[in-house]
């Protein structure tokens, strides 16, 4: 019997956020900037609020603090092929607010030019109920393209546990979780029907030479 190798795994980076009053100050932040700018942007969300760009801008310390988390996270995650001890690159940042309320969702799309990208969950909007009736699942697809448009969609390629693989995966959010993913992974946000205020900050991180390299 022949041997099955895997290849080209996609990693997926799950952190959490250690501070309330960091949380605190992030949503403070953004219902400051959400009273300020009501109609925000319609980029890939269906219904709620997109906020600008621009959060390093206004979304204070906290902000900041999790841009260097994120950073740091990508560091970790990410070596320099040709400078393996001091790596060439650095981080350029990008984030903005997602604000959803019930009915809302964000529809499949990528980040094309950054590298990683970040999704902190402010505030899941569960309130602590476990009712999976309540979407707002963070959505993976496989980004293998043709897989779930195959002729034959019931087929499954084994992996490595010789589980079938699944052409996607969701993840329920919690409050202060954060994810990172390569920017080329499609994925989106399961419809939210709670009664809540999910509220989330997307980061996205272009890799930039560091100056004087």
């Amino acid at each position: 019997m022949g041997q099955a190798h895997h290849l080209f795994t996609t990693p997926f980076v799950v952190d959490t956020l250690q501070s309330e009053a960091g949380i605190a100050m992030l949503r403070e932040a953004i219902e400051a900037e959400m009273a300020r700018d009501p109609k925000g942007l319609e980029i890939s969300n269906l219904g709620g609020w997109h906020s600008n760009t621009r959060m390093l801008e206004w979304g204070g310390e906290a902000a900041k603090a999790l841009v260097y988390k994120a950073m740091t996270l990508a560091d970790t995650a990410t070596l320099d092929a040709k400078s393996p001890d001091d790596s060439r690159f650095g981080w350029i940042p990008e984030l903005w607010a997602n604000v959803n309320g019930k009915g809302s969702a964000n529809q499949y799309h990528t980040h094309p030019g950054s590298y990683w990208s970040v999704v902190a969950y402010v505030d899941d909007g569960y309130d602590g109920s476990d009712d999976p009736e309540l979407g707002g699942e963070l959505q993976l697809l496989d980004p293998r393209a043709p897989t779930p448009q195959m002729a034959v969609p019931d087929l499954r390629l084994l992996g490595a546990d010789r589980k079938p693989q699944p052409c996607e995966i969701t993840i329920r959010p919690r409050t202060g979780m954060v994810v990172m993913f390569p920017s080329w992974l499609p994925h989106a946000v399961c419809m939210y029907r709670g009664e809540g205020t999910r509220i989330s900050v997307a980061i996205n991180l272009t890799a930039a030479l560091k100056p004087n390299r």
